[in-house]
């Protein structure tokens, strides 16, 4: 039986911040849905500043984070089995972080983090197999294990470093890698590097990637799907070409117009508009994009919109399209 590889199901987080009489709740990630292709590889980037939810919306597909509504379903099991199965969940799912140097040890060869994951989640049976093993995914990223053996994490470069991560998820044979802002801590002239390793894993491996991300420039190169998240929401999905060529939310106009042109001049007013994206408590009524939006009307501000299907796969969380839920 075919099954999603990831489906995402009105899901929400909810942090409580203060105490519990003058306390207040914010919803990091609130109501998100996306259902990704069973039948084929992807990359899907999610897109947005600082603060929308896409890293509490990672560190839950991973199970590090609880969920407070909602479901994720990766395999056709849902998370709650996957955490009573941990070994056999990430084997089929595995992490790279956005800083390699905070995910490995300086007391530590790296060579000993790849031999732990090849073994500890039975992936090797001895180290004379691991280290096979070990060889073969540091290959798919471009190095070879005498590279690696016995030097610590000093002695890389950040660029290094993150491809041993990669090798490090790869050892498992996942179906999916949660990629949470990978190339953030890497050299500008460098990080397409990274990115072009996911391309390779996606079409020669059958990898999926969900790429959490505010590069703009990598998102749009590397992905099949894009969703673009604001305040907790996700207010645009489809795939990447369309969103690039014809983006169907407001938030998403403004992250593409923030993005420096080859032979135009960049100048101040060009500069995205941070507004109220620093906001810490987010209101229930209206849309929360309304004050920054230069299409905003007086219902904006007093009604919540709905998600519609534009065309395709093609999803957008505006009134201009829908009308909106009121109450």
């Amino acid at each position: 039986m075919e099954t999603n590889t990831l489906k995402i199901s009105n899901l929400s987080r909810v942090f409580r911040i203060g105490g519990m009489i003058m306390g207040s709740k914010i919803k990091a990630v609130d109501d998100v849905s996306i259902q990704m292709p069973p039948d084929k590889a992807w990359i899907m980037s999610i897109v947005g500043e600082s603060g929308s939810g896409k890293t509490t919306l990672a560190r839950m597909i991973l199970g590090l984070l609880d969920i407070s509504s909602g479901d994720i379903v990766i395999d056709g099991k849902n998370i709650a089995y996957h955490m009573k199965h941990k070994k056999e969940f990430y084997r089929l799912v595995q992490p790279i972080f956005q800083n390699p140097f905070t995910a490995f040890s300086m007391k530590r060869t790296v060579e000993s983090y790849l031999f732990e994951t090849a073994l500890n989640l039975d992936m090797a049976r001895n180290k004379e197999e691991a280290k096979v093993l070990i060889a073969e995914t540091l290959d798919r990223v471009g190095l070879s294990y005498d590279q690696v053996k016995n030097k610590y994490p000093n002695q890389f470069s950040g660029g290094e470093l993150q491809r041993i991560s990669i090798a490090r998820a790869l050892i498992t044979k996942p179906k999916i890698i949660v990629a949470d802002e990978p190339v953030a801590m890497i050299d500008a002239s460098l990080r397409m590097n990274i990115v072009n390793i996911f391309k390779n894993l996606k079409e020669e491996y059958g990898v999926s990637f969900v790429y959490i991300t505010h590069d703009l420039s990598t998102a749009y190169y590397v992905s099949d799907y894009i969703a673009t998240m604001y305040k907790g929401s996700m207010v645009e999905f489809g795939k990447a070409k369309e969103i690039l060529e014809h983006p169907g939310h407001p938030y998403t106009e403004l992250l593409l117009d923030s993005i420096p042109k080859i032979g135009a001049k960049w100048t101040a007013k060009d500069r995205l508009y941070m507004g109220d994206a620093e906001d810490k408590v987010i209101s229930d009524t209206g849309c929360k994009f309304a004050r920054r939006c230069p299409y905003a009307k007086d219902e904006c501000f007093q009604n919540a919109p709905v998600m519609i299907g534009l065309e395709g796969e093609h999803r957008s969380l505006c009134i201009r399209y829908t009308g909106y839920k009121v109450g």
